[in-house]
């Protein structure tokens, strides 16, 4: 997907090169429709410059600066050596991340897909998102909540999502803790299980949380939590320990949560 529009100045933007002057060089910008900029000479790199061919290659893919937009002169001033190599590093990321994001789009509606239903669908997931990739990955950890404030209809929703959790890898965290679990009363181990199933959430826990109930060694039992980000990781572990030891009380049991393992080594 390209922009329509024009960049801002103080955007930075890919490009590729494609024309090398003396004065400068011509560089065809790689995210927006039929815009073309030029990089003067000295905006190419610090200090003198000999030979402008020194510092670029036709078919270079670079990150600019855009310094300067005039939309009446249809003229567009970049620089290169404005561009550290953080700000590049991370440029090039959000980029390729958009590309791959364009190819999901195809995934999920289709090539055929008439460009005013990929423009209108991809709008929905920029406006909310910022992007289509932070569109595809959030649809990937929430399922359709992360699209619910968008005007899209619950085929688009059930398509994105799908594709999403197909082809998005979502960075996940992983978090542990450990809950003691004593019945003493005649419920027994029929008591603890309840208290385990309770632990495991009866299935109540959210799509993009793994949770999982372990034994370790009498009465400790382990719960390990993989989610999409810390809060979300530790609030489900605390939650598991609550209804456990909620479940035991009411067997007339006794139930303590802790983070660090206290039996033995296995």
């Amino acid at each position: 997907m390209k922009y329509s529009g024009w960049p801002d100045p103080g955007e930075l933007v890919v490009g590729k090169i494609d024309e090398i002057e003396d004065f400068g060089v011509f560089v065809d910008l790689e995210e927006y429709e039929d815009k073309r900029g030029l990089i003067h000479i000295s905006e190419v790199a610090s200090g003198w410059i000999k030979n402008v061919r020194d510092h670029v290659r036709e078919g270079q893919i670079a990150v600019c600066k855009v310094l300067d937009v005039d939309k009446g002169s249809q003229q567009i001033d970049l620089s290169l050596k404005d561009v550290n190599d953080h700000q590049r590093s991370d440029k090039i990321q959000e980029w390729k991340n958009e590309q791959k994001a364009d190819n999901w789009m195809e995934l999920a509606f289709g090539e055929e897909i008439a460009d005013e239903d990929y423009t209108a669908i991809a709008n929905e997931l920029i406006a909310i998102h910022g992007g289509l990739y932070e569109g595809f990955k959030q649809a990937a950890i929430h399922g359709e909540e992360a699209l619910e404030d968008t005007d899209l209809d619950d085929d688009e929703i059930d398509a994105i999502v799908e594709t999403a959790r197909e082809n998005v890898s979502v960075p996940y965290v992983n978090v542990t803790g450990y809950v003691d679990l004593e019945n003493p009363s005649p419920s027994g181990v029929d008591g603890i299980r309840e208290a385990l199933e309770a632990a495991e959430g009866n299935g109540d826990v959210p799509e993009e949380v793994d949770l999982e109930v372990s034994y370790v060694g009498a009465p400790e039992y382990r719960i390990e939590v993989q989610a999409p980000n810390y809060k979300t990781a530790e609030s489900q572990l605390e939650a598991s320990a609550d209804r456990a030891i909620a479940a035991i009380d009411g067997h007339g049991g006794s139930g303590k949560y802790h983070r660090e393992r206290r039996t033995d080594d296995e």
